[in-house]
């Protein structure tokens, strides 16, 4: 199926410095709300009083902290690779707003007599190219933590390779499952496919996939392996300051929005309004649309700060086996289960959505239970000896140098110093 982009490139230049620009601002200003509303939801989650100092309710806290980011002195460390290690948040914010240039955040409108539609451009394989940028994003990080000439940060930069390899191809899987379904990969007409079904009740097992890919992809907590201060101090971001450090800060932030807005844009219906609202016949029409994507993006910022709140930060086994036993495992069961009803049941039939939306269901179910079992099996190995492989007491620093164990060994108790 071939939709009409014939409405994306014709626009006059200064409208399309305006949508830019515009862009820039929506994400800069989310995240300076972002921060805020973390910090705000996380003392309440937490029984805490959370910024109440600067403005008003504390509302210019982020604010402040901006300035206070850039007017800190910035100190570059003796041993790195001075032009690598200035270009990388370079990179990481680049690539971080480019992945924004291809969302719908509306349909057609007017804007001084000039018909555009609420989007910077759409390319027939749009959200390949939000996969493609994404993936230059890493290389941010991971030259940050190379050209920092120190070891946690180079840690934190290869545990972000991981990360980046395992979920994207679970995340690449979920969107397969969409392009099989909508028969495109251009986002408006994503969106449009879903004008009556949000893909959500059709490809339940795709959003999951997706929703757990994304915290991954995006660094969060209980992903943050690469910059998990417990081990490695700062992570890849260790030898930074100032305004180097925002810039990384900024991309985070702005990843998060960034895989927000693809999720609603795949899974939500875009910029369509929600029931019971789109029984109004204008919900869907002139600028009302910019605020249901809105809402939906924030339904998720929300479940990221949810998350921050609830979850502790998972052993790198735990994560690793996570995305590699069962995200991609069931991401390949579930586009052959798509596939094979797209191909006996036929485009747009009521049968195929029936048998999409039951499999969906038990597909879901069976995956939840596999990653709460996987969890909870890791955890009760803890501390348990396997005497399969060894039972005898491990020493941590029997090598020379101290190293934990492994999930299934016994640490020997520490040797008593006598004060004498």
């Amino acid at each position: 199926m071939t939709y009409d982009l014939s409405m994306f490139g014709i626009d006059p230049w200064w409208l399309v410095i305006a949508k830019s620009v515009a862009i820039f601002a929506f994400l800069v200003v989310t995240t300076l709300l972002v921060i805020l509303a973390e910090r705000k939801v996380l003392a309440w989650m937490q029984m805490r009083v959370g910024p109440n100092r600067v403005g008003p309710l504390g509302l210019l806290q982020s604010l402040a902290d901006g300035v206070k980011l850039a007017l800190k002195e910035g100190i570059t460390p003796k041993g790195v690779d001075r032009p690598v290690y200035v270009l990388a948040p370079v990179i990481a914010v680049v690539a971080a707003i480019m992945a924004f240039a291809v969302i719908p955040f509306g349909p057609v409108v007017s804007v001084f007599g000039n018909q555009t539609p609420l989007q910077l451009t759409d390319l027939p394989v749009a959200v390949l190219y939000v996969l493609a940028v994404a993936s230059i994003g890493v290389y941010g990080i991971v030259l940050a933590g190379w050209s920092s000439g120190s070891t946690y940060p180079l840690l934190g930069g290869l545990r972000s390779t991981a990360q980046v390899i395992s979920y994207e191809i679970a995340m690449a899987l979920s969107f397969a499952t969409v392009f099989l379904l909508a028969g495109t990969m251009s986002t408006s007409g994503i969106v449009a496919e879903q004008s009556g079904t949000w893909f959500i009740f059709l490809l339940l097992p795709s959003f999951l996939i997706y929703a757990v890919s994304m915290v991954g992809e995006t660094n969060r907590a209980p992903f943050d392996l690469p910059e998990a201060e417990g081990e490695l101090v700062g992570g890849f971001h260790t030898e930074y300051s100032s305004l180097r450090f925002a810039m990384f800060f900024l991309a985070e932030y702005i990843n998060m929005v960034t895989v927000s807005a693809l999720a609603t844009t795949l899974f939500l219906g875009g910029w369509h309004a929600p029931w019971p609202v789109n029984l109004w016949d204008g919900a869907n029409s002139g600028w009302w649309p910019v605020l249901w994507f809105t809402i939906k993006v924030w339904g998720f910022l929300f479940v990221f700060i949810w998350l921050r709140a609830t979850l502790p930060r998972l052993r790198y086994d735990q994560f690793m086996n996570l995305g590699w036993k069962i995200l991609i495992p069931a991401a390949l069961v579930w586009v052959m289960a798509v596939a094979t009803a797209r191909a006996f049941l036929g485009d747009g039939s009521d049968a195929r959505a029936i048998a999409l939306s039951v499999a969906g269901v038990v597909i879901a179910v069976v995956f939840l239970f596999s990653i709460r079992n996987t969890l909870r099996a890791a955890g009760k190995q803890d501390g348990e000896p396997d005497t399969a492989v060894d039972s005898e007491p491990f020493h941590a620093a029997a090598g020379g140098f101290p190293v934990p164990p492994l999930p299934n060994q016994v640490t020997a108790p520490a040797k008593e110093t006598s004060d004498a």
